[in-house]
């Protein structure tokens, strides 16, 4: 039985040789490798090489007949992707989104539910350049998982880093982010913002896109948890879990009720946007009500009055079936400064009880970066400890790991 299907692709350096060992190590360990080489890797090792160490085919050329969608299926069939050695060309060229062959094609194909691995090999001047350094930087943000480099002596003849980790290092890398939980939760993950209907055709709702909540269902998902994602209509979907669409507050709060009070699961991630408010009735400019229903006509001037949504992150253990069910909230702060942020924090943590709640800034989050901070929350409604991430591979991973820490 195969332990996992690993994607490795070589790009052109003279640590194509110890990438060849780690070939080996891993087809002799159980787990199914398809090879990609750039023509640059080929000038090291060849196909007879590749081919003869796996017992496949290697992919080499993007215009291949009958192998136009390669980009798309070898993706999608790994369970890891892996650039070993990654050569500074090809950090530089994944970190401009340039895609004019195989293998960097397949980079912007890969949709990071599932790990990406770069193992740098290179002069350690080469490493050390800003815009190698800028390069590695921008890929970590967008989730690739990027090596440090060894320091050893290097082909140039100098003693440095650049140098390709060793191959018994590699190889326990790839096994680490391979590893399958010793347990499978039964996860709800909520995502998207809800609507507020204001008459049939027009509402209030919010930026929501739901992709956070997509992504860790997708992950979790592909780590082999049951998933169930309760999403906005609007977000999107993840196949290989349940799904369940809601579009107002109240469906949200339906739909929430009857999954924990009914089921039982271990954890619930509640990401999903909720509105604080909901349009309680509309008012002509005479002071007289409109009723709700059909279409407000255009150029008609009117009030709305709001009333205010209770918290349903508050109400999450005491709704579950379990009453050792893990919450994980979120907590959205906009342009906030350290101490505003841990208010914030600290006043959903005494209030709501959480187990964890996950902070973040819009201001961040429209600059295109997803850093964030998982708060741990002690039984007194506390925050107790604390743990950065930078995108939202790392945030999916830790998450895991702290639902599995719970017995």
């Amino acid at each position: 039985m195969s332990k996992g299907k690993v994607l490795f692709q070589l790009s052109g350096s003279i640590a194509c040789f110890k990438a060849c060992q780690l070939i080996s190590l891993l087809v002799k360990s159980g787990y199914e490798v398809e090879v990609v080489a750039t023509p640059s890797a080929l000038k090291f090792v060849g196909e007879a090489t590749l081919e003869g160490l796996t017992g496949r085919k290697v992919h080499t050329d993007l215009w291949e007949p009958g192998e136009a969608m390669q980009h798309i299926h070898l993706i999608r069939w790994a369970d890891i992707a892996v650039i070993c050695p990654a050569t500074a060309n090809t950090i530089n060229k994944l970190a401009s989104g340039s895609a004019d062959d195989l293998l960097s094609t397949l980079f912007l194909a890969h949709d990071f539910s599932k790990p990406f691995l770069i193992a740098p090999a290179m002069n350690a001047s080469m490493w050390r350049h800003p815009a190698t350094q800028a390069s590695v930087e921008k890929l970590r943000v967008w989730g690739v998982q990027v090596l440090e480099s060894g320091f050893g002596a290097l082909a140039c003849g100098e003693i440095g880093e650049g140098r390709l980790l060793e191959p018994d290092e590699l190889f326990q890398e790839i096994e680490n982010r391979l590893a399958k939980p010793e347990r499978r939760l039964r996860i709800l993950v909520t995502s998207g913002g809800t609507t507020a209907p204001i008459d049939d055709v027009r509402a209030i709702t919010n930026f929501s896109t739901g992709r956070t909540g997509a992504f860790l269902a997708e992950f979790l998902a592909s780590r082999g948890h049951e998933v169930t994602l309760l999403r906005a209509d609007s977000a999107p979907d993840v196949t290989g879990t349940r799904n369940i669409t809601f579009r107002t507050f109240e469906d949200l709060d339906r739909h929430l009720s009857d999954e924990l009070g009914t089921q039982t699961y271990d954890a619930v991630i509640h990401a999903a946007a909720v509105s604080d408010f909901s349009v309680e009735s509309l008012q002509s400019e005479d002071g007289s009500r409109i009723e709700r229903g059909g279409k407000i006509e255009s150029g008609t001037d009117f009030s709305i009055h709001l009333k205010t949504n209770p918290k349903l992150v508050d109400h999450l253990h005491a709704l579950s079936k379990n009453p050792q069910i893990r919450v994980v909230a979120f907590k959205l702060t906009s342009g906030a400064t350290d101490s505003e942020r841990g208010e914030a924090v600290a006043t959903m943590a005494a209030r709501a009880k959480p187990d964890l709640i996950v902070q973040n800034d819009l201001s961040e989050l429209t600059a295109g970066r997803h850093p964030a901070r998982i708060h741990w929350i002690s039984p007194d409604g506390k925050p107790a400890r604390s743990v950065d991430v930078t995108n939202k591979s790392e945030l999916s991973a830790a998450l895991e790991a702290a639902l599995l820490e719970a017995k």
